[in-house]
């Protein structure tokens, strides 16, 4: 399915072909991903637990999101709130606003699920493009404070390390 066209960006359904381009761009930017993630997450989307999202830029795979029905981790853990996993678009496609097109498309999709849509950001300087912008887009943070490894971190307490796994939870209302 199509959600947004235009002369040079598309965003659609995630494709087969796409995991391993994905794979492949990330890798090649210093990450480290795996190939049968992308497969999983369209399982996933397939099965109707989320959406699976690919922009397209210039005829090029430029980024994906996942948009789950119910969110399983976090705060908003069962409450049946929408939440985005795994925004991102790689780092030669930033700053054109295919981001803002993905989240849009997004967006949209949490709209039709519930008034609320959330997301965990990461807290390390790797995730400030992304801080900024979900701050800019209307996101707010839920006031749960910081999580780990899907566990509400305690003041004082040193059982976290600053990876990905650190995250700030965030909701936006869409309506209401």
């Amino acid at each position: 399915m199509t959600y947004y066209q235009d002369q040079t960006l598309l965003i659609r359904d995630m494709e087969p072909a796409d995991a391993q381009i994905l794979n492949d761009e990330y890798t090649a930017q210093g990450w480290h991903p795996d190939v049968d993630y992308y497969h999983m997450r369209m399982g996933e989307a397939a099965e109707g637990k989320c959406v699976a999202l690919t922009a397209v830029y210039q005829g090029q795979p430029a980024g994906s999101v996942y948009l789950y029905f119910d969110a399983q981790e976090g705060p908003f853990k069962g409450k049946k709130i929408p939440v985005i996993v795994d925004f991102s678009v790689l780092m030669k496609y930033q700053r054109k606003g295919i981001g803002n097109r993905l989240m849009d498309a997004a967006e949209q999709i949490a709209a039709q699920h519930g008034d609320t849509v959330c997301l965990g950001v990461g807290l390390s300087r790797e995730y400030g493009s992304a801080q900024r912008m979900y701050v800019q887009r209307g996101y707010i943070p839920d006031g749960s404070g910081v999580w780990y490894q899907n566990q509400q971190c305690i003041q004082y307490e040193t059982t976290c390390t600053v990876d990905d796994d650190l995250v700030l939870f965030l909701s936006k209302k869409l309506r209401g």
